[in-house]
Formats: structure tokens, C-alpha cells, sequence
């Protein structure tokens, strides 16, 4: 069993904005912002919304391309949350990822079958005291 945090880049999302939709994969999250692949690329300053529907409620936010950068076959798409309180929603989401992660590949390598109060105890108890942290971001002029 790993002894870091590896982000769980299965975790899926959806992108979409007024005429466009795809279903991809959440690649990681930072300090107020997300980044994903598509294959499809995204204009800068395109306002879209991100929603990841593994999470009870669906976690559904608007964000704004702040980077693309096309890599072989797919785009590498870097994206701003809106709204600072939705960068802490988002830590929790991705809280919930990593322990829903942890629990597959907790079945796939030791064949144990946790349910998610056994595996979100697990996965505190290693690695929440190492999960990064972000200091609040900083809006310029402000």
C-alpha cells in the first residue's frame, strides 16, 4: 500500500458551457482551481461550469478557463473556481475522492471490502494528516 497521496484521476467530471459537454477526468485540484483533460479544446476566459456527480449532493460549479495547452492527443485544461467558498466545497469533494479511491484499490490489492465509514477511517487515520492544505487565495485588488 502506498505510504503518499496519490490523486485519484479516475475521479470523473463534467464540463460544459452553452455549446459544448464532455465527460472527462479530474486530473488535480489546487488552491481554487481544478485541472482535467479534454479533447476538445477550451477557449482562455471561457466561463464554464464542472460537476462531479460521484458525491451525494452532485457538486456543481462555475468556473473559468484560465489555461490549454494542447499534449498529444488531448488538452490539458487548467480552470478557476468562481467563488471562494466553492474552493472549500471542492476540498471536500476531493476528500471524499481520495477516500473513495482508496477504497477500490484497497479491494483491487488486499481483496478487502470496506464499506465507506471502514474505508474513510482507514484513510484518515494514514494519510489526513499529510493531505496538502491551501491557505486562502488572494483576489488581486482586493
Amino acid at each position: 500500500m502506498r505510504r503518499y497521496i496519490r490523486h485519484p484521476t479516475d475521479v470523473p467530471i463534467e464540463v460544459s458551457k452553452q455549446d459544448f459537454y464532455s465527460r472527462e477526468h479530474l486530473r488535480n485540484v489546487s488552491r481554487g482551481g481544478v485541472a482535467f483533460y479534454l479533447h476538445d479544446s477550451l477557449p482562455v476566459g471561457a466561463n464554464i461550469v464542472i460537476r462531479i456527480a460521484v458525491v451525494e449532493p452532485v457538486f456543481e460549479v462555475p468556473a473559468r478557463v484560465v489555461w490549454c495547452r494542447k499534449k498529444d492527443d488531448y488538452y490539458d485544461v487548467g480552470a478557476e473556481l468562481v467563488c471562494d467558498d466553492d474552493v472549500f466545497r471542492l476540498r471536500m469533494v476531493e476528500q471524499i475522492c481520495h477516500i473513495e479511491h482508496y477504497k477500490r484499490e484497497v479491494k483491487q490489492l488486499e481483496g478487502r471490502v470496506l464499506t465507506g465509514e471502514q474505508a474513510a477511517r482507514e484513510w484518515i487515520s494514514r494519510y489526513a494528516a499529510s493531505f496538502p492544505t491551501f491557505a486562502p487565495r488572494r483576489r488581486q485588488g482586493g
